[in-house]
């Protein structure tokens, strides 16, 4: 009997899940940089990656602002998973003192 979903097994999905995640966790992800890259923010600087049975949020983003766009966007795609953002807001003000020659 053919398989109607077209499964071929493990070796042609792809690598296995993690233990305890579930299977769309990296459909998941993709979906979270495609919103983060074409709405709103069109932020690229951001990587979200699967890490230890956990998601990972790391990059540099150019305000506070944006830092919580980010966080509401990954709680909205990501929810019921564990997810660790090291996010940096870059200091975009000009120096307080002259730069040494």
């Amino acid at each position: 009997m053919s398989d109607p979903v077209g499964h071929q097994g493990p070796a042609a999905s792809g690598p296995a899940p993690a233990a305890g995640m579930p299977e769309n966790v990296e459909y998941r992800v993709a979906h979270l940089q495609d919103r983060l890259a074409a709405e709103e923010l069109g932020e690229l600087g951001v990587r979200a990656e699967v890490r230890a049975g956990a998601i990972a949020l790391t990059g540099t983003v150019p305000s506070a602002q944006c830092r919580e766009t980010v966080l509401r966007l990954a709680r909205e795609e990501l929810a019921g998973l564990t997810v660790h953002a090291d996010l940096v807001v870059a200091q975009t003000a000009r120096p307080d003192y002259a730069e040494e020659l």
